[in-house]
């Protein structure tokens, strides 16, 4: 299993280029840097899968508080919604890297071993082959993280006790980095997604474990990741709330986007 999964998004969510994706990338951290300075390390995160343009800043928001953890995450644990391929279960890519312009990233075999032969765990190099909604998470780890192995789960249908039980396994300890990919609602007008939106973000704080797709289209890994947080006693915060009409795009049918961070409790083992 010596195969690496090439970029499918690359020059059309982000630049092909590497010097060019470096840049936007960084400059899009940069803007978010100083809210970030000071604040606690999140254990997971909720961030945004669309084009730079649009969810970029949104993402930006979540990824300069992992700044710090340069060095110190060795393993991120990337699960996202399918968009194209209808599958039962979480899908592993069964390749042994994934690739951005900017490098190429390890797939944890360990980690993989781990969950393997959970019933739940299949293996779909088609659920991969075009689906954004992990790929455009890498070039942000890899600009705040440096050099760290990967876990991608491509999540169909599943229940969230399912997608919590994958995580509970992966769970670690400082080394892993828990990073679920979901947008809010879509195609709705500027005020109505704003409502929905933030009806929504309450229910992710209040770690409900019933978010529909029509609410977040990663609903489904949210609901694992709320489920298990309940479970372990996380400490949820909304870092940010805004939509493509806020960023890069008219107000007449808007997607939304969030960032959240879920926080260990202190000391707790």
């Amino acid at each position: 299993m010596n195969t690496v999964r090439p970029p499918a998004v690359a020059g059309s969510f982000y630049s092909a280029q590497a010097p060019e994706l470096a840049r936007d990338v960084g400059t899009l951290l940069a803007a978010a840097e100083s809210a970030a300075i000071g604040k606690p390390v999140p254990k997971a995160i909720i961030a945004p899968h669309a084009g730079y343009i649009y969810s970029g800043p949104i993402a930006a928001t979540i990824y300069a508080r992992l700044k710090t953890m340069r060095g110190r995450v060795s393993r991120v644990v990337l699960l996202g919604p399918v968009h194209r391929v209808p599958f039962r279960g979480l899908a592993l890519p069964g390749v042994s890297a994934m690739a951005t312009p900017l490098g190429t990233i390890n797939i944890d075999s360990e980690a993989v071993a781990l969950i393997a032969q959970l019933p739940q765990i299949c293996v779909s190099a088609a659920a991969h082959a075009q689906e954004h909604s992990l790929e455009v998470h890498l070039p942000f780890l890899q600009a705040v993280l440096g050099d760290f192995s990967l876990v991608p789960l491509a999540v169909g249908n599943a229940s969230a006790d399912e997608v919590a039980q994958v995580l509970d396994v992966l769970w670690g300890g400082a080394e892993t980095l828990i990073v679920v990919s979901s947008d809010m609602s879509h195609f709705l007008s500027y005020n109505e997604a704003q409502a929905i939106d933030r009806a929504t973000a309450q229910a992710i704080l209040d770690l409900r474990s019933d978010i529909s797709h029509t609410q977040a289209c990663g609903g489904t890994p949210v609901n694992g990741l709320t489920c298990l947080a309940r479970r372990r006693g996380l400490q949820p915060e909304l870092l940010d709330l805004r939509n493509s009409g806020d960023t890069a795009g008219d107000r007449n049918r808007v997607v939304g986007y969030a960032s959240f961070a879920f926080y260990e409790a202190p000391h707790a083992h």
